[in-house]
Formats: structure tokens, C-alpha cells, sequence
């Protein structure tokens, strides 16, 4: 009898495939969330995220983060239906792991950027729409981060096997 279930690069393409769509999903939340947070204090003034350095950076991360995953998801798009890789040969693969690393690493350090400025504008004052969204935004950019840093080990396992001679 034909075994008739998918391959376990069958399957780990459509997992790879998976992780960046919701990753971009998730980004994409996250872009949306910090980029409409503003709030008017006591004394007219409008306060949004690009008054704080802290906020642009994580926002600089979000999108690099999207950019990236959003280019990996088309390469895996492409691997899926087609078969083949757009990026061919050890060159790819290494570039898959690494760039993953790097970005997993980038997103990690922009959602604990803006969960440290939150709570410090937190302190002492209720809570406003502009902290939530900040909030919410830096937890997404965290799932964010999850769910690369996962694509990061499906990549590794991708990595071609070498021995020393």
C-alpha cells in the first residue's frame, strides 16, 4: 500500500510558509496600532509615537521586520508552488538562517524597547489610549518575534549537513 501522506519537506515548507504569513499579519497590527497612538495632554498638545525616540525605533523595527518577512514569504510562496528555491544552493539556505536570527533578534529588542518606554509612561498616571496601543503594538511586535524566531529553527534544520575532512 502507497503512502499516500506528505513529505516532511512538504511539511515544513507550508509550516516556513505559515510562520511568515502570520508574522506579517502580526507586524502589520502592530505597524497600524503604533502608528495611530496619540493622545492630547492637559495642555492642548498632541502626543504621538515620533516624540519619543524609544517609539520611531520600534517602529524602525516593525518595518524592517515586515520588509524582510514579507520578501522570505514570497520566496516561499514561490518554493511551494514551483517546487524549486529562488535562492539555490548553500548561499540560500544560509542566508534564510541568518537573516532570520537577525531579524528575530531586531524585533525582540524593539518589542522590549517600546514595553520599557510604556511602562515608564505608565507610571504614576492612569492609563490612556496612547500607552494601550503602545501596548498592544509591542506585544504583537513580540508575537512578531515568536513566530520568527520559530522560522529560524525550521531554517536551521534546512541547513545543508557538511563534515570536516
Amino acid at each position: 500500500m502507497a503512502d499516500s501522506s506528505p513529505s516532511r519537506s512538504t511539511v515544513s515548507k507550508n509550516a516556513l510558509l505559515l510562520l511568515r504569513v502570520l508574522t506579517v499579519v502580526f507586524l502589520l497590527i502592530a505597524l497600524i496600532l503604533i502608528a495611530i497612538a496619540s493622545v492630547t495632554d492637559d495642555t492642548g498638545t498632541k502626543i504621538k509615537f515620533s516624540d519619543f525616540y524609544t517609539y520611531r525605533y520600534m517602529i524602525s523595527t516593525i518595518i524592517i521586520g515586515f520588509v524582510y518577512n514579507l520578501l522570505q514569504m514570497g520566496f516561499s510562496i514561490f518554493t511551494v508552488v514551483s517546487g524549486n528555491r529562488v535562492l539555490s544552493g548553500d548561499g540560500g539556505y544560509l542566508f534564510d538562517f541568518f537573516g532570520d536570527k537577525i531579524i528575530s533578534y531586531l524585533l525582540i529588542s524593539g518589542s522590549a524597547a517600546g514595553f520599557g518606554l510604556t511602562v515608564e509612561l505608565s507610571r504614576g498616571s492612569p492609563s490612556n489610549s496612547f500607552t494601550d496601543k503602545a501596548s498592544a503594538s509591542a506585544s504583537l511586535l513580540l508575537i512578531g518575534f515568536m513566530f520568527t524566531a520559530i522560522a529560524s529553527t525550521f531554517t536551521s534544520f534546512a541547513l545543508p549537513k557538511k563534515t570536516d575532512n
